[in-house]
């Protein structure tokens, strides 16, 4: 093991998600959103078919997430203080990433599951980068990732919404949350007979 991992992996340990109401500026740049991506493109991919694409909302686009965000709570049934409320969620973290992944359900080689982990992994590996540059962040879904207009503005035909990952710098410390022992989820197999 080299002498910089048992740092690296310390500061992995004290990874955890910090709520956009608690990510304030400055946030990251695009240079810096591209290595977040960069550490994301080497998580595990079978057939490197590359499921996934990371949306940045950034400038203008901010504001019309914001009024996508408005017409779903309306649409949901929400009144117009519950509407600006989603709009503001929107507005909140200093960047926004949004997470597509695009599943092919037909791959010869590559069952779906195997996509979905791939997905996954990036996600994990996205996080983990932003947190070891210094920023906080979180993943965010909720019954907006299956509103039909903003699946249409963030999908092509095929993909699937996942949600968005909130980033900026950590206002305060977060709070880890409970996780079981390792020795709770590693266990070992004892072979079949």
């Amino acid at each position: 093991m080299s002498a910089a991992a048992p740092d690296l992996l310390q500061a992995l340990l004290a990874r955890h998600s910090v709520g956009p109401k608690h990510l304030v500026e400055p946030g990251p740049d695009e240079a810096q959103l591209q290595r977040m991506v960069e550490v994301a493109l080497r998580g595990p991919d079978h057939g490197e078919l590359v499921p996934f694409r990371f949306k940045w909302v950034g400038g203008e686009a901010r504001e019309r997430m914001a009024a996508l965000f408005a017409a779903a709570a309306r649409r949901a049934g929400k009144d117009e203080a519950g509407a600006a409320l989603d709009a503001e969620r929107a507005l909140r973290p200093p960047v926004t990433v949004a997470v597509v992944a695009r599943i092919d359900m037909g791959h010869p080689q590559v069952p779906a599951h195997e996509q979905w982990a791939c997905v996954g992994g990036a996600l994990a590996n996205f996080l983990n980068a932003a947190h070891l540059m210094g920023y906080g962040a979180k993943m965010l879904s909720g019954a907006k990732v299956r509103d039909t207009d903003i699946v249409a503005a963030f999908c092509e035909p095929g993909e699937t919404l996942l949600g968005w990952i909130a980033l900026g710098t950590a206002a305060k410390p977060g709070r880890a949350s409970r996780k079981p022992a390792a020795d709770a989820v590693l266990q070992r197999w004892p072979g079949r007979a």
